[in-house]
């Protein structure tokens, strides 16, 4: 029986595949990022392409920073020839390199003197950092009073803790993973509970908060009862249950768990990375009268146009096959830069007037009156892709009378109301956590009758519905919310 034939082919094969050209990217690129990013974008591009000038942030704009090439039809196709342009071009060669030389800044302001080295060290003295989690506890097992092994043991613990500052796993099992003997890092934690912030190194938030109080030298309170006894009651709030089983009045039960409150449960907190960022709006709205103005704010935006030194030189210069094509394609790159800076800023207003068309009630009146919005409809209105709206608003901030807001935030599903109207369902978690901000402590609304009282307002939704929103707003059940 013959066996079939393994072995390496080669085979040529026919298929479509839609590739996207350097430049449409580019493009796509310009039109996606935001205000703070595009102007690093920018400048990354005029770096790249000599024949762009970044302009003063005075006077000009970028109507005229596109002026036409001074030669031919503005496309660098008709480049004279001239016998001066050898030397300037040579001159332009020479200083381009000088620019890129490390040295050529040094060299223009003299050598550098001891007292410029002395400044440049203290600048970067200067620079500091914030003291990580992990820094602050080996500075202070540094100075504690543990032999050699018992750092080592300490050290690994500190590396083990999670965000909140807690070790998730047990010691037996950090003493098998890391071939630690269990008593050397048992002494290593019962060390590492004393130090700052206060509840380092705890199993769980039960243990962290009971070790607080002791530090505090309220290990005999009520509060520390109520911690330690009566942990999962406390987590669900059940006040009157406590108040039973610690023969203590109600209020002198909260009176514990305000003091349980000042507590920190996540002692590493305070280390975490700060995550927020700097944000600048790409769009300004401000009333005017009746009706509102969007502005697009440029601050951030370098303005870019055709240096006139390489114009100069084009129009008069003598130049070989390959600078020339060098030239057109800097030419071409340069202005299709232009262009598309100047098409995201379009683009981004048509879509900003169209939201503010449609959200009108929204910036007169706030989050209340905001009404259901798709990209698809903004898309219809403005008169390209939906994909296009997609990439438009990515990361993209408005500034509102009411604050600034992401562009996705106007973009939401919602309700019809009975009576016809529309409402987003960022509206209905407005007006839920504004009912719950008014009910009485004593006698908090159920979802049911939230439900009902949204009903009267002509808005139908569902108890579910109602529970799910109060959950995304981080709102607890009314059986929790019960204050006495």
């Amino acid at each position: 029986m013959a066996q079939p034939w393994q072995g390496l082919q080669q085979v040529q094969k026919q298929s479509q595949q839609q590739i996207l050209a350097p430049q449409l990217r580019q493009s796509l690129k310009i039109l996606q990022v935001p205000a703070l990013d595009l102007q690093t974008t920018i400048r990354e591009e005029i770096q790249n392409n000599p024949l762009l000038e970044e302009l003063p942030l005075v006077s000009e704009n970028l109507e005229e920073s596109v002026a036409p090439v001074e030669a031919g039809d503005g496309t660098g196709e008709d480049l004279g020839d001239n016998g001066e342009f050898d030397s300037d071009f040579a001159l332009l060669h020479e200083l381009a390199e000088d620019a890129r030389d490390p040295y050529y800044n040094r060299s223009a302001r003299g050598p550098h003197t001891a007292e410029d080295a002395e400044r440049r060290q203290h600048l970067f003295d200067s620079l500091v950092s914030e003291t990580s989690l992990q820094e602050h506890l080996m500075e202070q097992a540094v100075l504690a009073d543990c032999t050699e092994d018992d750092l080592e043991a300490m050290r690994y613990l500190i590396g083990s803790l999670d965000d909140r500052g807690f070790l998730n796993s047990s010691l037996q099992d950090l003493a098998a993973y890391s071939n630690i003997p269990l008593d050397r890092l048992q002494r290593a934690s019962e060390l590492l509970k004393n130090f700052d912030p206060p509840g380092i190194g705890c199993q769980n938030l039960q243990e962290c908060l009971l070790h607080q109080l002791k530090l505090r030298g309220d290990e005999h309170t009520l509060a520390a009862t109520v911690i330690r006894d009566h942990f999962d009651l406390l987590m669900r709030r059940r006040i009157p249950e406590i108040s039973r089983k610690v023969s203590a009045g109600v209020e002198t039960v909260q009176d514990a768990i305000q003091e349980i409150a000042t507590l920190d449960p996540a002692p590493a907190r305070r280390f975490s990375e700060d995550t927020n960022r700097t944000v600048a709006p790409d769009v300004i709205v401000h009333p005017d009268g009746d009706d509102f103005v969007v502005e697009m704010n440029n601050d951030y935006i370098p303005q870019v146009r055709i240096s006139n030194t390489y114009k100069n030189l084009i129009a008069s210069g003598n130049l070989t096959r390959q600078e020339k094509e060098y030239i057109r394609e800097k030419l071409r790159n340069g202005k299709f830069l232009i262009s598309s800076i100047e098409q995201r800023q379009q683009t981004i207003e048509r879509i900003a007037r169209e939201i503010v068309t449609v959200q009108k009630d929204f910036f007169r009146e706030g989050v209340s009156r905001l009404k259901p919005l798709t990209m698809t409809e903004i898309a219809k209105a403005v008169g390209v892709h939906e994909t296009t709206v997609s990439r438009a608003i990515a990361n993209k901030y408005v500034k509102t009378p009411h604050g600034t807001f992401e562009f996705k935030y106007f973009f939401t599903p919602g309700y019809k109301a009975d009576d016809g109207s529309e409402v987003s369902n960022k509206s209905i978690k407005e007006i839920i956590a504004h009912l719950i901000e008014e009910e009485s402590p004593r006698k908090p609304l159920s979802d049911q009758e939230i439900s009902n009282i949204l009903k009267k307002r002509n808005i139908n939704v569902a108890r579910r519905t109602v529970a799910k929103y109060r959950e995304s707003i981080g709102i607890l059940p009314a059986k929790l919310r019960r204050r006495f």
